[in-house]
């Protein structure tokens, strides 16, 4: 008996890749109350533009659980995450 595989197509394929600056602009946005320079941060952790680690301080994030906050976040993403163009996104939140 002889097996043979099949590469599979991946179910999802992007080409474009987002920025530090279109990550960080992303956030600007969603908390407009965070200082750009101090209150929002944004790594790329491997170099490929795909695993990402946020940091965002924001009085939105009050009364809001950690996971509400994580949430929160995440919708900023949505897209990107839901088509793999953001395929890591680590996130750190604090209240302001």
């Amino acid at each position: 008996m002889t097996f043979t595989r099949v590469a599979q197509k991946p179910e999802f394929c992007y080409y474009n890749t987002m920025k530090i600056e279109e990550m960080k602009q992303r956030l600007i946005e969603a908390y407009p109350d965070a200082d750009a320079a101090k209150d929002i941060q944004v790594f790329d952790l491997t170099g490929t533009s795909d695993h990402w680690e946020v940091a965002v301080a924001s009085s939105v994030f009050k009364g809001l659980s950690r996971i509400e906050q994580h949430q929160h976040v995440m919708k900023a993403f949505a897209a990107e995450l839901k088509t793999g163009e953001v395929h890591a996104l680590s996130i750190k939140t604090s209240i302001k």
